[in-house]
């Protein structure tokens, strides 16, 4: 026995259900030292119709109080100690189980219908988490894509525990015409604990921190801009920034881009045609902008009569933003920075025990035409870290002290002690 946390993860690619539950339990056995506390899994849609079945079949195998999870496009986990695979549109079934005293776990499962609406007070989202801010959770989330308030439920999240980081993915599938799916078990559960909609989530408070790593994977062109003019997700013109006040032109926004790719080379003027994207501050604060600092939003369109441009976020004036372009190489040199920034400046004291990954279905071989590249860059920064995560129809993360759903993007959670 001992009083260390504990993370472990298995992952199966057994054809049958039976066969890859038993596999992921023998093996989570094994290295367990301590009761488990919780269980977080991961499952491919090659499994959807036996989905009912997940939950119980787990359970006979092994005991734990607290098991959330969903289905994915793809899965990722521990093979063995040295390596990490991502499986996309194959049988695969992720199993990650903590053991962890000293730590309380929070289970809760929200429906769009019971969500408060964004004029509660912050109590009333205590009450319906079961958890106070006073006690500092962090929080993983899984949801249902397709449910409607996901933003509503961050932002009341935000309000509601201001301190605490939220971390997770929206459930996927591989198949066309399979559901996706959420899987949620607590000591009080009486049904087979397979949901549709909403949102499963935990909050672990006490001796534990979460902290998260969020790769978007784009890199600022040309200049910033000032918003002057929108409305609801349309920008209607903007101000360039640099230059003195005086000389600052305002003009709608495909007119800057225009000009924009003019001065582009031929292969970010071939990568603007399908991997534009716009930058927006999460800080209005912040002077000196990196990188880090921007919200990566879709352009969603055009209307060349006014020159205006919308993207897949609500603007306002006053906001900056920057146009982006995302590949390949911009990915993984994005990732590997975050990566090596956050193991240079964290004490060896705190070290990680444990961590998930939720990563877009846009990248994985998608985007690197290679297998296992994100879940391989992060294994070089931690060797022997267990990791099980899945590829998502949006991810849930921080930036800038906010939490957003993103797109294209992979987040980490890692997990130590407080």
């Amino acid at each position: 026995m001992t009083n260390q946390m504990q993370w472990i993860n298995a992952l199966s690619t057994r054809p049958s259900l039976e066969m890859a539950v038993t596999e992921v339990v023998d093996s989570v056995k094994q290295s367990l030292s301590n009761s488990p506390d919780l269980g977080i899994l991961f499952i491919s849609s090659a499994y959807a119709s036996d989905y009912p079945r997940l939950i119980p079949l787990i359970l006979e195998k092994l005991s734990l109080p607290i098991l959330i999870g969903c289905s994915g496009g793809g899965v990722i986990g521990t093979k063995n100690p040295n390596q990490i695979i991502e499986l996309e549109g194959k049988p695969a079934l992720s199993l990650t189980v903590a053991s962890l005293p000293g730590v309380n776990v929070q289970a809760f499962r929200l429906t769009p219908e019971t969500l408060p609406d964004l004029d509660s007070s912050p109590d009333t989202w205590h009450e319906l988490v079961g958890v106070s801010s006073q006690k500092q959770p962090q929080f993983i989330l899984l949801s249902d894509p397709f449910s409607p308030g996901i933003n509503d439920l961050l932002a009341g999240l935000d309000f509601a525990y201001s301190d605490s980081v939220k971390v997770g993915g929206l459930a996927s599938t591989g198949v066309m015409g399979v559901q996706s799916a959420l899987f949620y078990h607590t000591p009080d559960s009486s049904d087979l604990g397979l949901y549709h909609q909403g949102t499963v989530g935990l909050a672990l408070s006490g001796e534990i921190m979460v902290e998260s790593i969020v790769a978007q994977g784009c890199r600022p062109i040309g200049q910033p801009y000032q918003i002057t003019q929108g409305e609801r997700n349309i920008i209607l013109e903007l101000t360039q920034l640099q230059g003195k006040p005086q000389a600052q032109v305002t003009r709608p926004p495909l007119e800057f881009l225009r000009d924009l790719i003019q001065t582009l080379d031929d292969n970010d003027r071939q990568l603007a045609e399908n991997s534009l994207f716009i930058g927006v501050v999460s800080d209005e604060f912040k002077q000196n902008l990196q990188p880090g600092d921007f919200l990566i939003r879709n352009l969603v369109g055009v209307d060349p009569r006014v020159g205006a441009i919308a993207i897949g976020d609500r603007v306002r004036p006053g906001q900056r933003v920057q146009f982006h372009l995302r590949d390949a190489q911009t990915s993984a040199d994005d990732l590997g920075l975050l990566l090596k920034t956050y193991t240079a400046s964290n004490d060896p004291q705190k070290q990680v025990q444990g961590a998930l990954m939720f990563s877009c279905l846009g990248r994985g071989e998608a985007l690197y035409n290679q297998p296992n590249f994100d879940s391989a860059l992060f294994r070089r920064y931690f060797p022997n870290l267990p990791l099980g995560g899945f590829f998502c129809n949006g991810e849930i993360g921080p930036v800038g002290g906010q939490t957003f759903l993103h797109g294209y993007t992979s987040v980490f959670a890692l997990f130590r002690h407080r």
